[in-house]
Formats: structure tokens, sequence, C-alpha cells
């Protein structure tokens, strides 16, 4: 049986909710669980995830008649350091990123609660695809 560790991921970026990273380590734990028969373990895991946080950037995107953004556009980036105690040929050490666009009119504070979950499932989708896909 294999065995996985997802350590928690720390926060190196401005900005966001106070649970951020505690967010996207339960995406990372649940998503593996519900989509592998991988256990948890914190010693000698086969794999291991480990990382931070390091960007929550919001940005004008589209602008409107008035030169003002028309969309904002929240973006996460977490940097992944990836451990295969099996295949030390498939260990990496990359940034995943996703973003979301919302309504210029509209406060970040206002939409990270409904947009966070919609960029986490992405990033954990890209990081799961890269290595647990072939399960």
């Amino acid at each position: 049986m294999k065995t996985i560790q997802i350590q928690n991921f720390t926060t190196q970026a401005a900005g966001g909710p106070t649970n951020l990273t505690l967010t996207f380590n339960e995406k990372m734990k649940e998503y593996f669980q519900r989509n592998t028969s991988l256990k948890m373990a914190n010693i000698n895991p086969d794999l291991m995830f480990e990382g931070s946080i390091t960007g929550y950037d919001v940005e004008a995107k589209a602008t409107s008649s008035s030169d003002k953004g028309g969309l904002n556009r929240l973006t996460i980036r977490v940097q992944v350091k990836f451990t295969n105690a099996k295949d030390e040929n498939k260990n990496f050490d990359q940034e995943f990123s996703f973003y979301q666009d919302f309504p210029q009119n509209q406060t970040v504070a206002a939409v990270e609660k409904e947009l966070i979950p919609k960029i986490f499932d992405q990033i954990v989708l890209d990081i799961f695809n890269k290595t647990a896909g072939e399960w």
C-alpha cells in the first residue's frame, strides 16, 4: 500500500484571508484521499508534498470606457516540492497557479470566499494530474 504525506503548506504571500494555507492543505488532503488509494502517513511516505503559497495578487485586467478596470483578476500561486521515494525521476519543485476574474465594482474581500475554492480546485487538480494521474 502506498502512502502519502502532505506537509502543512506555509504562506509567503502578502494578502488573502488568514486561513488560506489551512484551506489549501485541506483541499489537497481531501482530493488525494477521495481519488486515490493512498493512505496518509507521517513517517517514510512514498509520496511527499511540501511548499508554500507564494502569491495572492489582484490586478485590473479589462478596461471599461471610464478607463477603470472592468474586470479584476485574483491569481494565487503555490510553490510545490514533490518527492517520490519510489521513483526520484518524478521529483519536482514547481509553481502552480490559477486565477478567477471578478467585476471591478466588487472588492476581493467580497468575492474571495467564492473564488478561492475554485482557484484551489484547479491548482490541486493540476498537481494531482502531474503526480498521481496515472493511478
